[in-house]
């Protein structure tokens, strides 16, 4: 059964992400991401300026006169959510966690996605693929995507890619708009899964993080436990140098896997909890849209 206190976090997602979707971010959504080709709709009678190339010789020879054939984009993408909830991301130094970041992150590209008339599915992963939900339309589906992002238990802690990237590549054989939710705090090598799957899909990094990872606060003696391997460590952190340590080591972290990103030629979004998260969103819609124009 559905708690209450479940429904009220989607309804609340669902009130957030559809404002800024419908103010900001739908029109940037379908100006970047375009179909698959063009199809075939109609035939209609040749006008002076029409592309002769375009001519339908069958209908013409019919008709005796010329007719044009008429295409128009296909429109219909699959867009595929690959959230990581491994034991990491239920970390929050505001009331806002990563994970529940990365829940609004996959609500409102599913909403985009619903209002483009485009099919949208969810990959749930930690160390293993925990859930998938096949790509639909509608935004009864797209609520049930955002209940499962939010309420899903998974079995394991860890986090891994390859096992994620293998099956992503696996289910779906035409290519994917593909957004990789993930705080990226695992460790493996990315470059091989990574460049594999941006060959055969429109891979796209989503980098949730919490600022306070970076930036530890002078608290003294705190015992910390890895969330994901359940390592417990005590930190003097009213030690400068020790936090300066802590602060560089996920730094250095980071910046790797923005480099692997980039080495793999896979787009990224930086986002942090408790943080407004539209001006990334938005630069990476219009570096997009600026490409697309080159």
């Amino acid at each position: 059964m559905i708690s209450k206190e479940l429904i009220k976090k989607v309804r609340r997602i669902q009130i957030r992400t559809r404002h800024r979707v419908s103010d900001h971010f739908s029109g940037h959504y379908h100006s970047v991401f375009k179909g698959q080709g063009m199809e075939f709709h109609e035939v209609r009678e040749y006008v002076p300026g029409d592309d002769i190339r375009s001519i339908d010789w069958n209908v013409t020879a019919r008709m005796g006169h010329p007719y044009v054939k008429k295409f128009v984009e296909e429109r219909e993408l699959t867009v595929l959510l690959a959230v990581d909830i491994s034991a990491s991301h239920a970390f929050g130094s505001t009331p806002q966690r990563k994970q529940d970041l990365a829940a609004e992150l996959a609500a409102l590209l599913a909403f985009s996605a619903t209002i483009n008339n485009d099919r949208v599915g969810l990959l749930l992963f930690s160390d293993e693929v925990e859930h998938y939900l096949p790509p639909r339309k509608g935004s009864g589906h797209v609520l049930r995507l955002v209940r499962d992002v939010l309420s899903f238990t998974p079995r394991r802690p860890g986090t891994a890619l390859r096992p994620a990237l293998d099956f992503l590549n696996h289910v779906m054989p035409r290519r994917a708009v593909t957004f990789l939710i993930s705080d990226f705090l695992f460790n493996e090598e990315l470059r091989k899964p990574l460049a594999i799957t941006a060959r055969r899909h429109d891979l796209i990094g989503v980098l949730v993080g919490d600022k306070r990872e970076q930036a530890w606060p002078r608290a003294g003696l705190v015992e910390w436990v890895d969330a994901e391997t359940g390592e417990r460590y005590w930190v003097d952190t009213s030690n400068r140098r020790t936090r300066r340590q802590l602060a560089g080591m996920q730094l250095a972290r980071r910046r790797a896997t923005l480099e692997e990103l980039r080495r793999s030629g896979i787009d990224h979004i930086e986002v942090y909890a408790g943080e407004e998260y539209e001006r990334e969103l938005l630069r990476f819609f219009r570096m997009r849209e600026q490409r697309l124009r080159m």
